[in-house]
């Protein structure tokens, strides 16, 4: 069994197969998650084929490891089941609204992030793309999800090809709050962020982005605000779509 303070992203693959019978066992092993209500407010999209895969792609911004996985996993938040299970047992659904995407968001991502452990404990590689929720209706409309489904987290699956380095982490103390939130101060991010922002990689990332600072990076280039809220815009408007913002 890994160790999870060894956990890396695979971004490159071996050309082994994942074969349907692990990643079934897999996924049903997932299931035993924490779960709201019982009700397993989640679906898994696996796919496999090429052409897929290469359709796939431009909803991720093209990173190869879309095309060049064995598998992808498309996980979603999924109310339509469970309205449809009610409809047909003489019960009447609720569950085209807010509350109830987040309910089943936070379902799909727990069962996500379970996946990944029993994944890890089978020495499989895989990456998590966050670029799920950022073009949506890409995905919708090429995996012909219902309405009630919305796709929020995508893993690129197989067997590892590289042994990346370990990404750098914020210490405990950082993110743990005793008994009640505690503001940070600037002296506690000159203490929690000194370490990431020394590290040779950083100091480089802040340097060919023309930065005075790795914070910078993140605000100015790869998370701006612009972006931020047109994203936020596309994501309002496809949850409108997809019957949880009624």
């Amino acid at each position: 069994m890994k160790n999870l303070l060894t956990r890396r992203s695979i971004r490159k693959y071996s050309d082994q197969a994942v074969s349907d019978e692990l990643l079934n066992r897999l996924m049903n092993e997932a299931a035993r998650t924490q779960t709201m209500g019982n009700l397993q407010l989640y679906s898994v999209v696996v796919t496999r084929s090429a052409e897929m895969k290469a359709k796939l792609a431009p909803a991720h911004f093209n990173q190869p490891m879309v095309t060049e996985a064995p598998v992808v996993l498309t996980i979603c938040a999924d109310f339509n089941r469970t309205s449809t299970w009610a409809r047909c047992r003489k019960a009447e659904p609720g569950y085209n609204n807010f509350l109830s995407f987040m309910n089943a968001a936070i379902d799909a991502l727990l069962y996500t992030q379970t996946l990944c452990n029993l994944m890890d404990e089978e020495g499989l590689g895989y990456c998590y793309l966050g670029t799920t929720v950022y073009q949506p209706q890409q995905i919708i409309d090429l995996l012909h999800l219902p309405r009630l489904v919305m796709p929020v987290a995508t893993l690129t699956v197989g067997w590892p090809a590289e042994q990346p380095p370990l990404s750098d982490r914020l210490p405990l103390e950082s993110f743990v709050h005793q008994e009640r939130y505690n503001d940070y101060l600037a002296d506690d991010i000159d203490r929690y962020y000194g370490y990431k922002e020394s590290l040779p990689e950083n100091r480089e990332f802040v340097a060919v982005n023309h930065k005075a600072t790795l914070a910078q990076v993140f605000t100015d280039i790869r998370y701006t605000r612009k972006d931020n809220e047109a994203l936020s815009d596309v994501l309002i408007e496809t949850l409108r779509r997809q019957g949880f913002m009624e």
